[in-house]
């Protein structure tokens, strides 16, 4: 009989200075938050990407792959850790109509930490004899600079859109709808992308950074995580920038946490999360008001939400069921996603999207993928479209929207420079 099943195996390693060093420079594949996390090594083992089926999202198709896939697994873990033994890296697109692909990466080693704990995970056919390599790393390649520039939509050209939106606000077809714009660009070819990853992990170590495919970032905001049945998601919305100094900053903080727009829109998204999470869970809660996310260049409103899962649904189950947030897309979403296709002349590909990891238990970490930018190999050169968006509201102004989303390049084009 062929035995075509995966052989999973988890060892407990030496402490590892730097999991970076260890990833592809041109393709890096990482998840990391605070000196934690996971980055394969190698070539991946396997790339799933669904064709486009009527009636069923490409995250249910994954999750059904996935699924398939973890039962005749042959999983040998002693740590049972976050990111121990099967584990899979993803990215999914914001729009389900986007021209873009959604991806599930399987790697064939994995290298991750936990606190003070460090592991190697190796994946193989049953088939295959085991892979005896041992780990080196790979020296990152010299500094490089990229360029980026206004994209498909400039600055004026999202102004006018904030106004069309503000329009079917008032005439009552949504409540809120998150724009974004783009810019677009260039680094050289054969550039080491380890760097940018690193210099968004250290810059904003509270962050999830990420890389995954070519899709680069530093997303504050979870969008959920299961771990031993236990689920949490971090809900943002509402955002103002730092001030120069330290009077200007706490005036910032100030205005934020007593805006009732903002409040608003951040209720919004909350109420949206709970809505979504409620028929999985038992003992669902949310903290009462949202506290104040302090990140180097911004403040966010932000609420954490945990519940309990009753039901058996895995971490790629829960996001298909949550995204798009209301935080990403809108409210009613049906309509914010029908007026984004309308007033953002671009596809936004992952942006946005999903992005994180799943294991054999159904476990995982997935954010929000915003602060980032996809990396596309081209002629000669590698091309960078990066994004952001801000949510409009009744009250919004097209100006202040526009500085925030200056604001919210600021993270990305700092690394890329």
């Amino acid at each position: 009989m062929q035995h075509t099943h995966l052989v999973v195996e988890t060892r407990e390693i030496d402490p590892v200075e730097d999991l970076l060093a260890f990833a592809d420079p041109a393709r890096p594949l990482a998840w990391l938050r605070r000196g934690d996390g996971i980055v394969a090594v190698g070539e991946p083992f396997a790339e799933m990407r669904p064709a486009v089926e009527p009636g069923v999202t490409r995250a249910e198709a994954l999750a059904r792959v996935w699924r398939g896939m973890s039962a005749e697994a042959e999983v040998s873990d002693p740590l049972r850790l976050p990111g121990t033994g099967l584990v899979a890296f993803g990215a999914f697109t914001f729009d389900e109509h986007s021209d873009a692909d959604s991806v599930l990466i399987l790697p064939s080693r994995v290298l991750g930490r936990h606190g003070d704990r460090f592991w190697e995970t190796r994946m193989r056919l049953a088939t295959q004899a085991p892979d005896q390599e041992p780990l080196h790393t790979q020296p990152y390649g010299p500094h490089w600079a990229g360029t980026v520039g206004p994209g498909a939509q400039s600055p004026q050209g999202y102004q006018d859109s904030v106004r069309a939106a503000l329009g079917r606000i008032a005439d009552g077809e949504l409540s809120k709808v998150v724009l974004a714009r783009d810019l677009r660009g260039s680094i050289p070819e054969g550039s080491d992308l380890r760097r940018l990853v690193r210099a968004l992990a250290t810059g904003y170590p509270d962050t999830w950074a990420f890389a995954v495919d070519g899709l680069i970032g530093a997303s504050p905001e979870t969008l959920v995580t299961v771990q031993d049945r236990t689920v949490t998601a971090r809900v943002l919305a509402g955002t103002i920038g730092r001030g120069a100094d330290a009077d200007a900053d706490t005036a910032a903080s100030s205005h934020l946490a007593s805006s009732i727009k903002d409040l608003d829109e951040h209720q919004y998204a909350v109420q949206s999360v709970l809505a979504e999470l409620r028929p999985h869970t038992r003992a669902l809660a949310a903290s009462e008001q949202p506290f104040l996310l302090k990140l180097p260049n911004l403040f966010h409103l932000a609420t954490d939400v945990e519940g309990e899962l009753d039901d058996g649904k895995t971490a790629l189950d829960l996001v298909r069921a949550l995204h798009p947030t209301a935080a990403v897309a809108g409210t009613p979403t049906p309509a914010a996603i029908a007026a984004i296709r309308e007033l953002e002349p671009f596809d936004r590909g992952r942006y946005a999207g999903p992005v994180g990891w799943v294991d054999a238990a159904g476990n995982g970490e997935w954010a929000i993928a915003l602060r980032c930018a996809q990396f596309t190999a081209g002629d000669g050169e590698i091309g960078v479209t990066a994004y952001a968006g801000a949510g409009i509201v009744a009250g919004s102004d097209p100006e202040s929207e526009l500085l925030e989303t200056r604001v919210k390049f600021r993270p990305l084009v700092d690394a890329l420079a």
